[in-house]
Protein backbone atom coordinates (compact mmCIF):
# COMPACT_ATOMS: atom_id res chain seq x y z
CA UNK A 1 0.00 0.00 0.00
CA UNK A 2 1.52 3.44 -0.89
CA UNK A 3 2.18 6.15 1.46
CA UNK A 4 -0.42 8.34 -0.02
CA UNK A 5 -3.21 5.63 0.48
CA UNK A 6 -1.89 5.25 4.35
CA UNK A 7 -2.31 9.21 4.90
CA UNK A 8 -6.02 8.41 3.70
CA UNK A 9 -6.57 5.16 5.89
CA UNK A 10 -4.88 6.86 9.06
CA UNK A 11 -8.13 9.33 8.33
CA UNK A 12 -10.79 7.20 8.57
CA UNK A 13 -10.68 4.15 11.04
CA UNK A 14 -13.79 2.52 9.59
CA UNK A 15 -11.79 0.65 6.97
CA UNK A 16 -10.49 -2.61 7.32
CA UNK A 17 -7.13 -3.44 5.77
CA UNK A 18 -8.64 -4.90 3.16
CA UNK A 19 -10.44 -2.15 2.01
CA UNK A 20 -8.22 0.93 2.06
CA UNK A 21 -6.46 0.33 -1.11
CA UNK A 22 -9.89 -0.04 -2.74
CA UNK A 23 -11.60 2.93 -0.87
CA UNK A 24 -7.96 4.88 -1.22
CA UNK A 25 -7.54 4.56 -5.05
CA UNK A 26 -11.03 5.42 -6.03
CA UNK A 27 -11.20 8.69 -3.74
CA UNK A 28 -7.56 9.30 -5.22
CA UNK A 29 -9.00 9.15 -8.85
CA UNK A 30 -11.99 10.84 -8.28
CA UNK A 31 -10.11 13.72 -6.47
CA UNK A 32 -7.36 14.01 -8.72
CA UNK A 33 -5.09 13.00 -6.34
CA UNK A 34 -6.25 16.06 -3.99
CA UNK A 35 -7.89 15.74 -0.83
CA UNK A 36 -11.05 16.63 -1.78
CA UNK A 37 -13.52 15.66 -4.06
CA UNK A 38 -16.08 18.17 -6.56
CA UNK A 39 -19.83 17.14 -6.94
CA UNK A 40 -19.28 17.47 -10.39
CA UNK A 41 -16.01 15.05 -10.99
CA UNK A 42 -17.34 12.41 -8.75
CA UNK A 43 -21.08 12.46 -10.95
CA UNK A 44 -18.42 12.09 -14.14
CA UNK A 45 -16.80 9.23 -12.95
CA UNK A 46 -19.72 7.83 -11.52
CA UNK A 47 -22.77 8.77 -13.51
CA UNK A 48 -22.51 5.67 -16.00
CA UNK A 49 -22.56 3.17 -13.49
CA UNK A 50 -25.49 3.89 -12.17
CA UNK A 51 -29.38 4.91 -12.28
CA UNK A 52 -29.48 9.24 -12.42
CA UNK A 53 -31.78 8.81 -9.52
CA UNK A 54 -29.32 7.12 -7.33
CA UNK A 55 -26.75 9.65 -8.24
CA UNK A 56 -28.86 12.23 -6.58
CA UNK A 57 -29.35 10.27 -3.68
CA UNK A 58 -25.48 9.61 -3.24
CA UNK A 59 -25.15 13.69 -3.85
CA UNK A 60 -27.04 14.30 -0.75
CA UNK A 61 -25.38 11.79 1.25
CA UNK A 62 -21.79 13.20 0.72
CA UNK A 63 -22.52 16.75 -0.08
CA UNK A 64 -25.64 17.31 1.70
CA UNK A 65 -29.40 18.32 0.79
CA UNK A 66 -30.37 21.20 -1.53
CA UNK A 67 -29.90 24.47 0.65
CA UNK A 68 -27.49 23.46 2.43
CA UNK A 69 -25.00 21.21 0.07
CA UNK A 70 -20.79 21.80 0.22
CA UNK A 71 -19.15 21.91 -2.72
CA UNK A 72 -16.54 19.10 -1.68
CA UNK A 73 -16.59 16.36 0.22
CA UNK A 74 -13.57 14.49 2.39
CA UNK A 75 -11.90 11.42 2.71
CA UNK A 76 -13.64 10.33 5.55
CA UNK A 77 -17.42 10.60 4.59
CA UNK A 78 -16.63 9.18 0.82
CA UNK A 79 -15.54 5.95 3.14
CA UNK A 80 -18.41 6.37 5.37
CA UNK A 81 -20.55 5.92 2.52
CA UNK A 82 -18.52 2.61 1.13
CA UNK A 83 -19.08 1.13 4.49
CA UNK A 84 -22.29 1.68 5.69
CA UNK A 85 -23.74 0.54 2.15
CA UNK A 86 -21.27 -2.51 1.94
CA UNK A 87 -21.37 -4.14 5.27
CA UNK A 88 -23.02 -1.45 7.76
CA UNK A 89 -25.53 -2.48 10.79
CA UNK A 90 -28.93 -1.81 9.72
CA UNK A 91 -28.91 1.04 11.85
CA UNK A 92 -26.26 2.41 9.29
CA UNK A 93 -28.16 1.54 6.42
CA UNK A 94 -31.17 3.43 7.40
CA UNK A 95 -28.77 6.72 8.38
CA UNK A 96 -27.71 6.37 4.55
CA UNK A 97 -31.55 5.88 3.18
CA UNK A 98 -32.36 9.11 5.43
CA UNK A 99 -29.79 11.47 4.22
CA UNK A 100 -30.03 10.67 0.27
CA UNK A 101 -34.05 11.07 0.83
CA UNK A 102 -33.14 14.60 3.12
CA UNK A 103 -34.01 13.39 6.17
CA UNK A 104 -32.43 13.84 9.74
CA UNK A 105 -31.04 10.79 10.55
CA UNK A 106 -31.07 11.41 14.19
CA UNK A 107 -34.33 11.88 14.72
CA UNK A 108 -36.85 8.99 16.08
CA UNK A 109 -40.11 10.56 15.03
CA UNK A 110 -39.08 10.56 10.98
CA UNK A 111 -41.41 9.25 8.55
CA UNK A 112 -41.15 9.21 5.74
CA UNK A 113 -43.33 9.10 2.34
CA UNK A 114 -43.69 5.46 0.75
CA UNK A 115 -43.39 6.69 -2.65
CA UNK A 116 -39.84 8.32 -1.56
CA UNK A 117 -38.53 4.51 -0.25
CA UNK A 118 -39.73 2.56 -3.20
CA UNK A 119 -38.38 5.27 -5.52
CA UNK A 120 -35.34 4.75 -3.43
CA UNK A 121 -35.55 0.68 -3.84
CA UNK A 122 -36.46 1.56 -7.71
CA UNK A 123 -32.60 3.49 -8.01
CA UNK A 124 -30.61 0.52 -6.28
CA UNK A 125 -32.22 -2.27 -8.18
CA UNK A 126 -32.09 -0.41 -11.78
CA UNK A 127 -28.36 0.44 -10.51
CA UNK A 128 -27.64 -3.08 -9.78
CA UNK A 129 -29.04 -4.45 -12.68
CA UNK A 130 -27.12 -1.89 -14.80
CA UNK A 131 -23.66 -3.30 -12.52
CA UNK A 132 -23.68 -6.67 -13.50
CA UNK A 133 -24.63 -5.63 -17.76
CA UNK A 134 -21.31 -3.51 -17.28
CA UNK A 135 -19.46 -6.09 -15.38
CA UNK A 136 -20.71 -9.01 -17.84
CA UNK A 137 -19.72 -11.72 -15.89
CA UNK A 138 -20.05 -15.44 -16.83
CA UNK A 139 -23.88 -15.52 -15.30
CA UNK A 140 -25.11 -12.54 -16.75
CA UNK A 141 -23.91 -13.43 -20.52
CA UNK A 142 -25.29 -17.05 -20.09
CA UNK A 143 -29.09 -15.71 -20.07
CA UNK A 144 -28.49 -12.59 -22.20
CA UNK A 145 -26.64 -13.97 -24.84
CA UNK A 146 -30.11 -16.54 -25.28
CA UNK A 147 -32.24 -13.04 -25.56
CA UNK A 148 -33.01 -12.28 -22.05
CA UNK A 149 -33.05 -8.71 -21.68
CA UNK A 150 -33.46 -6.09 -18.64
CA UNK A 151 -36.62 -4.60 -19.37
CA UNK A 152 -37.47 -1.48 -17.08
CA UNK A 153 -41.07 -2.27 -16.38
CA UNK A 154 -40.06 -5.51 -14.82
CA UNK A 155 -37.12 -3.95 -12.55
CA UNK A 156 -40.00 -1.79 -11.68
CA UNK A 157 -42.14 -4.36 -10.34
CA UNK A 158 -38.80 -5.96 -8.81
CA UNK A 159 -38.83 -3.15 -6.64
CA UNK A 160 -42.46 -2.99 -5.98
CA UNK A 161 -42.03 -6.24 -4.47
CA UNK A 162 -39.02 -5.80 -2.18
CA UNK A 163 -40.89 -2.42 -0.85
CA UNK A 164 -44.03 -3.02 -0.57
CA UNK A 165 -43.73 -4.39 2.70
CA UNK A 166 -42.23 -1.58 4.15
CA UNK A 167 -45.22 0.17 5.28
CA UNK A 168 -48.08 -1.16 7.74
CA UNK A 169 -51.15 -1.71 6.38
CA UNK A 170 -53.43 0.79 5.94
CA UNK A 171 -50.59 3.85 5.76
CA UNK A 172 -48.68 5.21 3.35
CA UNK A 173 -45.95 6.63 6.20
CA UNK A 174 -43.13 4.93 6.78
CA UNK A 175 -40.99 5.16 10.14
CA UNK A 176 -37.56 4.25 11.29
CA UNK A 177 -39.02 1.38 12.90
CA UNK A 178 -40.45 -0.13 9.85
CA UNK A 179 -37.63 0.63 7.83
CA UNK A 180 -35.66 -1.32 10.75
CA UNK A 181 -38.12 -4.68 10.45
CA UNK A 182 -37.94 -4.56 6.61
CA UNK A 183 -34.11 -4.48 6.56
CA UNK A 184 -34.15 -7.20 9.02
CA UNK A 185 -36.48 -9.46 6.63
CA UNK A 186 -34.99 -7.87 3.56
CA UNK A 187 -31.81 -9.72 2.32
CA UNK A 188 -32.11 -9.27 -1.48
CA UNK A 189 -32.43 -5.64 -1.00
CA UNK A 190 -29.23 -5.48 1.23
CA UNK A 191 -27.30 -7.61 -1.33
CA UNK A 192 -28.12 -5.78 -3.93
CA UNK A 193 -26.95 -2.44 -2.13
CA UNK A 194 -23.82 -3.88 -1.56
CA UNK A 195 -23.31 -5.05 -4.98
CA UNK A 196 -24.18 -1.49 -6.19
CA UNK A 197 -21.56 0.21 -3.87
CA UNK A 198 -18.59 -2.33 -4.38
CA UNK A 199 -19.16 -1.69 -8.22
CA UNK A 200 -18.88 1.74 -7.59
CA UNK A 201 -15.76 1.63 -5.45
CA UNK A 202 -14.18 -0.74 -7.84
CA UNK A 203 -15.09 0.97 -10.87
CA UNK A 204 -11.84 2.19 -12.73
CA UNK A 205 -12.06 4.25 -15.83
CA UNK A 206 -8.69 4.70 -17.63
CA UNK A 207 -7.67 5.16 -21.00
CA UNK A 208 -7.37 2.21 -23.10
CA UNK A 209 -3.38 2.81 -24.89
CA UNK A 210 -4.48 0.14 -27.56
CA UNK A 211 -7.05 2.34 -28.75
CA UNK A 212 -6.40 5.12 -31.50
CA UNK A 213 -8.45 7.24 -30.19
CA UNK A 214 -7.16 9.22 -27.23
CA UNK A 215 -10.47 9.37 -25.33
CA UNK A 216 -11.49 5.57 -25.64
CA UNK A 217 -11.98 4.12 -22.21
CA UNK A 218 -12.29 1.02 -20.69
CA UNK A 219 -13.84 -0.31 -16.93
CA UNK A 220 -12.08 -2.11 -14.66
CA UNK A 221 -13.83 -4.34 -12.03
CA UNK A 222 -12.70 -7.15 -10.74
CA UNK A 223 -14.58 -9.89 -11.01
CA UNK A 224 -13.69 -11.95 -8.07
CA UNK A 225 -14.89 -8.65 -5.65
CA UNK A 226 -18.50 -9.13 -7.19
CA UNK A 227 -20.71 -11.82 -7.13
CA UNK A 228 -23.91 -12.12 -9.16
CA UNK A 229 -27.28 -13.00 -7.64
CA UNK A 230 -27.96 -14.57 -11.09
CA UNK A 231 -27.73 -18.03 -11.28
CA UNK A 232 -25.63 -19.89 -14.38
CA UNK A 233 -27.99 -20.83 -17.34
CA UNK A 234 -26.73 -23.82 -18.63
CA UNK A 235 -28.69 -25.93 -21.60
CA UNK A 236 -29.57 -23.09 -23.74
CA UNK A 237 -26.70 -22.58 -25.73
CA UNK A 238 -28.12 -25.72 -27.71
CA UNK A 239 -31.03 -23.96 -28.80
CA UNK A 240 -30.31 -21.34 -30.63
CA UNK A 241 -34.34 -20.22 -31.13
CA UNK A 242 -35.02 -20.50 -27.80
CA UNK A 243 -38.16 -17.44 -27.44
CA UNK A 244 -37.19 -15.79 -24.02
CA UNK A 245 -40.88 -14.35 -22.52
CA UNK A 246 -38.94 -13.71 -19.32
CA UNK A 247 -36.84 -10.85 -18.03
CA UNK A 248 -33.63 -11.06 -16.19
CA UNK A 249 -35.30 -8.74 -13.24
CA UNK A 250 -38.05 -12.56 -13.65
CA UNK A 251 -35.00 -14.87 -13.21
CA UNK A 252 -33.33 -12.96 -10.34
CA UNK A 253 -36.75 -12.54 -8.55
CA UNK A 254 -37.09 -16.24 -8.62
CA UNK A 255 -33.58 -17.33 -7.60
CA UNK A 256 -33.42 -14.96 -4.52
CA UNK A 257 -36.06 -16.75 -2.67
CA UNK A 258 -34.29 -20.07 -4.08
CA UNK A 259 -32.99 -22.06 -1.25
CA UNK A 260 -29.06 -20.79 -1.07
CA UNK A 261 -27.81 -24.59 -2.45
CA UNK A 262 -29.95 -23.78 -5.65
CA UNK A 263 -28.88 -20.55 -6.79
CA UNK A 264 -25.75 -20.97 -8.54
CA UNK A 265 -26.68 -22.99 -11.71
CA UNK A 266 -30.07 -23.63 -13.56
CA UNK A 267 -29.91 -25.96 -15.99
CA UNK A 268 -32.81 -25.88 -18.93
CA UNK A 269 -35.02 -28.78 -19.27
CA UNK A 270 -38.37 -28.12 -21.72
CA UNK A 271 -40.17 -25.31 -23.31
CA UNK A 272 -43.85 -26.08 -25.02
CA UNK A 273 -42.56 -23.59 -27.55
CA UNK A 274 -39.23 -25.99 -28.47
CA UNK A 275 -40.43 -29.23 -27.37
CA UNK A 276 -43.98 -29.38 -27.91
CA UNK A 277 -47.16 -29.00 -26.17
CA UNK A 278 -47.19 -32.78 -25.24
CA UNK A 279 -47.37 -33.66 -21.19
CA UNK A 280 -45.91 -36.47 -21.90
CA UNK A 281 -42.75 -35.36 -23.42
CA UNK A 282 -43.26 -32.99 -20.86
CA UNK A 283 -42.91 -35.45 -18.00
CA UNK A 284 -40.53 -37.52 -19.82
CA UNK A 285 -38.12 -34.27 -19.62
CA UNK A 286 -38.58 -33.28 -15.89
CA UNK A 287 -39.22 -36.27 -14.06
CA UNK A 288 -36.20 -37.75 -11.63
CA UNK A 289 -34.15 -34.20 -12.32
CA UNK A 290 -34.35 -32.77 -9.01
CA UNK A 291 -35.46 -29.51 -7.82
CA UNK A 292 -37.19 -27.91 -10.85
CA UNK A 293 -38.82 -24.22 -11.39
CA UNK A 294 -41.57 -24.29 -13.47
CA UNK A 295 -42.71 -20.95 -15.22
CA UNK A 296 -46.04 -21.08 -16.95
CA UNK A 297 -47.52 -17.62 -19.12
CA UNK A 298 -51.56 -17.92 -19.62
CA UNK A 299 -53.56 -16.52 -22.68
CA UNK A 300 -53.80 -12.88 -20.96
CA UNK A 301 -49.85 -12.27 -20.47
CA UNK A 302 -49.71 -13.47 -16.68
CA UNK A 303 -46.63 -15.28 -15.33
CA UNK A 304 -46.74 -17.21 -12.41
CA UNK A 305 -45.01 -20.85 -11.96
CA UNK A 306 -43.49 -22.61 -8.77
CA UNK A 307 -40.36 -24.03 -7.03
CA UNK A 308 -40.64 -27.85 -6.15
CA UNK A 309 -38.14 -29.28 -4.06
CA UNK A 310 -38.23 -32.95 -5.19
CA UNK A 311 -37.78 -35.31 -8.00
CA UNK A 312 -41.40 -35.10 -9.63
CA UNK A 313 -42.80 -38.94 -9.87
CA UNK A 314 -45.49 -40.39 -10.84
CA UNK A 315 -47.46 -40.99 -7.17
CA UNK A 316 -51.35 -40.79 -5.83
CA UNK A 317 -49.31 -38.90 -3.07
CA UNK A 318 -48.20 -35.47 -2.21
CA UNK A 319 -44.33 -34.79 -2.23
CA UNK A 320 -42.49 -32.33 -1.53
CA UNK A 321 -41.26 -29.96 1.64
CA UNK A 322 -41.77 -26.62 3.32
CA UNK A 323 -39.25 -24.95 1.38
CA UNK A 324 -40.97 -24.95 -2.30
CA UNK A 325 -43.52 -21.81 -2.65
CA UNK A 326 -45.37 -20.49 -5.61
CA UNK A 327 -44.45 -17.01 -7.32
CA UNK A 328 -45.92 -14.44 -9.88
CA UNK A 329 -44.25 -12.70 -11.73
CA UNK A 330 -46.47 -10.37 -14.12
CA UNK A 331 -48.89 -8.59 -13.99
CA UNK A 332 -46.81 -8.42 -9.94
CA UNK A 333 -43.77 -10.38 -8.69
CA UNK A 334 -44.74 -11.99 -5.08
CA UNK A 335 -43.23 -15.22 -3.55
CA UNK A 336 -45.22 -17.67 -1.19
CA UNK A 337 -43.98 -19.63 1.09
CA UNK A 338 -45.59 -22.41 2.90
CA UNK A 339 -48.04 -22.05 5.49
CA UNK A 340 -46.98 -25.21 6.57
CA UNK A 341 -50.97 -25.86 7.04
CA UNK A 342 -50.80 -28.95 4.80
CA UNK A 343 -48.10 -31.10 2.72
CA UNK A 344 -49.81 -30.20 -0.90
CA UNK A 345 -46.69 -29.09 -1.97
CA UNK A 346 -45.99 -31.00 -5.35
CA UNK A 347 -48.53 -33.82 -7.19
CA UNK A 348 -47.76 -35.42 -10.35
CA UNK A 349 -50.08 -38.77 -12.03
CA UNK A 350 -51.04 -39.92 -15.51
CA UNK A 351 -53.68 -42.63 -16.84
CA UNK A 352 -55.87 -42.68 -13.69
CA UNK A 353 -59.29 -43.57 -13.59
CA UNK A 354 -59.97 -42.39 -10.18
CA UNK A 355 -57.84 -39.57 -9.39
CA UNK A 356 -57.02 -36.12 -11.34
CA UNK A 357 -54.17 -36.46 -14.18
CA UNK A 358 -51.90 -33.66 -14.29
CA UNK A 359 -49.20 -31.69 -12.14
CA UNK A 360 -50.44 -29.44 -8.92
CA UNK A 361 -48.64 -27.34 -6.82
CA UNK A 362 -50.57 -26.07 -3.92
CA UNK A 363 -54.44 -26.88 -2.44
CA UNK A 364 -56.01 -29.93 -3.25
CA UNK A 365 -57.78 -31.56 -5.72
CA UNK A 366 -59.86 -29.66 -7.54
CA UNK A 367 -58.97 -26.42 -5.80
CA UNK A 368 -54.81 -26.25 -6.75
CA UNK A 369 -52.37 -23.54 -6.07
CA UNK A 370 -51.48 -24.41 -9.44
CA UNK A 371 -52.60 -27.08 -11.78
CA UNK A 372 -51.50 -28.14 -15.11
CA UNK A 373 -54.11 -30.80 -16.72
CA UNK A 374 -52.72 -34.01 -18.84
CA UNK A 375 -54.71 -32.44 -21.39
CA UNK A 376 -51.98 -29.76 -22.22
CA UNK A 377 -52.66 -26.58 -22.64
CA UNK A 378 -55.67 -26.65 -19.52
CA UNK A 379 -55.28 -25.55 -15.67
CA UNK A 380 -56.33 -23.68 -13.60
CA UNK A 381 -55.58 -21.19 -10.45
CA UNK A 382 -57.84 -21.01 -7.62
CA UNK A 383 -59.03 -17.96 -5.81
CA UNK A 384 -57.54 -19.30 -2.18
CA UNK A 385 -54.67 -21.93 -1.71
CA UNK A 386 -53.93 -22.87 2.29
CA UNK A 387 -50.80 -24.40 1.04
CA UNK A 388 -49.00 -20.88 0.74
CA UNK A 389 -49.12 -18.02 2.96
CA UNK A 390 -50.62 -14.52 0.87
CA UNK A 391 -51.43 -16.40 -2.18
CA UNK A 392 -53.84 -14.44 -4.52
CA UNK A 393 -55.12 -15.90 -7.98
CA UNK A 394 -51.88 -16.40 -10.04
CA UNK A 395 -53.66 -16.39 -13.42
CA UNK A 396 -55.97 -13.74 -14.98
CA UNK A 397 -58.78 -16.54 -14.52
CA UNK A 398 -59.16 -19.01 -12.65
CA UNK A 399 -59.37 -21.46 -15.98
CA UNK A 400 -56.11 -21.68 -17.59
Amino acid sequence: MGNSSTKLAEKCSLLAKSEVPVVASSFKLVSKNSERIKEDDLMKFWGSQMDPRLAQYITNFLFGPLGARSPVVEFQRFAELYVYCVRGTIDERINVLLCSLGQQPESESTEIAYPLIKEYVEAVVSSYMRAIRLEGGPQYKSWESRGFRIVKDCIQKLAESLAYDVVQQGTQKVTRADAERWLHKNPTFLKMLEHVFSHLYHYRNVKNASETDGNARKSIIPQEALQSMLPYCEGLQYVPDYPAFTDLSQMLFINSNLPGTQQNKWRFLFSSQIHGESFSTLLGRIMDQGSTVVIVEDANGYIFGGYATDSWALSPNYVGNENSFLFTLRPKMRCFSSTSYNDHYQYLNLHQQTMPNGMGMGGQHNYWGMWLDSEYGIGECSETCTTYKGYFQLSANQEI
